[in-house]
């Protein structure tokens, strides 16, 4: 069965022209890219993606590192998309990320970390609609 999930190249990696380099991975690994959408989030749409996380002392520091510049959005699908591109993507501090892994190749820092990928089928749906609307096409 086919899985639709969400990945943001975040500003890190587009400042650093890492697009087409992250994106070819996904492609590599036989993972179509249905949607791509290069954006810049406003504060109140940061808010709203990283709602899970209200609260946590790191919270300001995620908002304002999103909205700092371009993002690139891509609606990935595949067999097990969801758990695929998050085994390539690599654990979040780039420090734990194996080579091989987006993170443990590209990321800077915890924050730095050039990718996001939805964790979950409804984390995708939330982070879809904030993305794209709520069009599902």
């Amino acid at each position: 069965m086919n899985d639709r999930t969400l990945i943001l190249i975040k500003p890190d990696a587009v400042r650093r022209g890492l697009i087409g380099a992250i994106l070819s991975r996904f492609e590599g690994k036989g993972l179509k890219i249905v949607k791509l959408k290069m954006l810049e989030l406003s504060e109140k749409d940061a808010k709203r993606f990283y709602d899970v996380h209200v609260g946590k002392p790191f919270f300001k520091d995620l908002v304002s590192f999103i909205t700092s510049g371009p993002i690139v959005a891509a609606l990935i699908e595949g067999e097990n998309a969801i758990k695929i591109v998050r085994e390539m993507i690599g654990p979040t501090n780039p420090k734990e990320a194996p080579k091989g892994t987006i993170r443990g190749d590209f990321a800077k820092s915890i924050t730095e970390n050039a990718i996001h990928a939805s964790d979950s089928f409804e984390s995708f749906l939330k982070e879809y609609e904030v993305i794209f609307g709520s069009n599902k096409n």
